[in-house]
């Protein structure tokens, strides 16, 4: 375990990195340093730093099987305290937040460097760490100065938590049929409605809810995007969703009946909601798809691993051309997801329009995810089949990667969209 003393040292040299950088870094927002003008398959020495803390700081606080490890949070479904805590000591939370509130103020290439990572570790883990980077995204984008002291600036005084209140019920990837409603009453906006799959829904200190304000403006104008904190009079939080997978995440639903929120606290302006929380997405789907590929390259580790160790036949299976051949072919995917991760993550961060890039590598690292889970049960047979082992694990946290933040039929929507109007209007993509 990571001795206090030593955390603290190395949050204290993480938050060095914001002040290295150069001044159109504090003024880009989710933007991360770019020496070359041309493509890099490379890390700069900061991102190795940021890589080396996160990679260590999963090995000695999620892997291990001991009480805090991820295999006890998934068995047991309680919410990884602890290690969150020591993550945001380590300034491995909210490092989105800018440093003129007290964040590190990193760009999507940096955080996609953590979130693989982190995910390599436990899903759920990084899921639940992740989901404040959702959160407080809108309120980066839109937010004025008084909402980002008062809502970014607490997340850097103490460990808390936070939520993106966005889906329901009724609608996921169908926004337009939320029916959450905000009516304004006086110098108060009350909402009513019922949010659903919230993320970190009954750990959060505030959350950002999109609700309707204009029942005839089409869509983009209907919706406005809400800071509501979480001890808000008339919120009602329901029990903790039972899932497949990544258990370690704190999954709720949501009922708001006649809570007040002050007007301060609208975010932007009244009908720009559906702006604000589709534009989160091109910044939160590389760091999802991040997560995905970490997932992919742990389940094709411990494959190696045991090919290597369980023999068939007086030999290793991994020198059966069958076993050879599937490692093979996780390996490729695992590369390829994170070259589409680290490209949508490096568009994002030169301020250039990354949505097309961002389902890529949302939907293809998915799957990949998926498949190299999938395999690596098959290459450890029925012992892959058992808790005793890892690979199960994987396999059922794999699966949500293809329907949280946009389900996989929906990235292939937006690009096939978006390659469509381009072939159409004759532009290259």
């Amino acid at each position: 375990m990571l001795a206090r003393s030593s955390i603290a040292a190395a949050r204290a040299a993480s938050r060095s990195i914001s002040t290295a950088r150069p001044a159109v870094a504090a003024v880009r927002q989710f933007s991360s340093e770019s020496a070359s003008s041309g493509p890099s398959f490379g890390l700069s020495p900061e991102q190795l730093e940021l890589q080396d803390l996160a990679r260590k700081f999963t090995a000695s606080e999620i892997i291990p099987k001991v009480i805090t490890s991820a295999a006890h949070h998934d068995q047991t479904g309680e919410y990884p305290v602890e290690i969150l805590k020591k993550a945001w000591e380590l300034g491995l939370l909210n490092t989105h937040i800018p440093a003129e509130y007290g964040g590190l103020g990193l760009g999507v290439m940096d955080c996609a460097v953590i979130s693989e990572e982190i995910a390599y570790g436990c899903t759920g883990i990084q899921t639940a760490a992740e989901a404040n980077g959702l959160a407080e995204a809108p309120v980066i984008l839109a937010g004025n100065d008084a909402q980002k002291k008062k809502y970014l600036g607490r997340m850097t005084e103490e460990p808390l938590m936070c939520a993106y209140g966005v889906t329901e019920p009724g609608a996921g990837s169908d926004v337009a049929g939320l029916v959450t409603r905000a009516v304004k009453k006086g110098n108060k906006w009350v909402i009513n409605g019922s949010k659903m799959w919230i993320t970190n829904g009954g750990k959060a200190n505030w959350y950002f809810v999109l609700a309707k304000t204009d029942e005839k403006a089409p869509t983009g104008k209907a919706f406005t995007g809400f800071i509501v904190d979480g001890d808000s009079p008339g919120i009602t939080v329901g029990p903790k969703e039972i899932n497949m997978g990544q258990r370690a995440s704190d999954t709720r639903g949501l009922t708001f009946e006649d809570v007040e929120v002050p007007e301060e606290n609208v975010l932007g302006t009244v009908g720009a909601g559906f702006k604000i929380a589709m534009g989160a997405f091109d910044i939160t789907r590389p760091l999802v798809a991040a997560a995905a590929t970490g997932l992919a390259r742990r389940a094709l580790d411990e494959a190696s691993k045991y090919a290597l160790e369980r023999k068939t036949m007086g030999q290793p299976i991994a020198n059966h051309q069958a076993i050879a051949f599937m490692l093979a072919d996780m390996a490729i995917g695992v590369e390829a997801a994170r070259n589409l991760v680290w490209k949508a993550a490096w568009l994002r961060d030169q301020g250039k329009r990354n949505t097309y890039w961002a389902s890529m590598a949302k939907a293809y690292a998915s799957e990949v995810a998926n498949k190299n889970a999938a395999d690596a049960v098959q290459i450890f047979g029925g012992n892959g089949f058992n808790t005793a082992y890892p690979v199960e694990k994987l396999m059922r946290d794999a699966k949500i990667f293809m329907i949280y933040e946009g389900t996989s039929q929906i990235q292939r929507l937006v690009i096939s969209r978006t390659l469509l109007d381009a072939t159409k209007a004759g532009v290259q993509l």
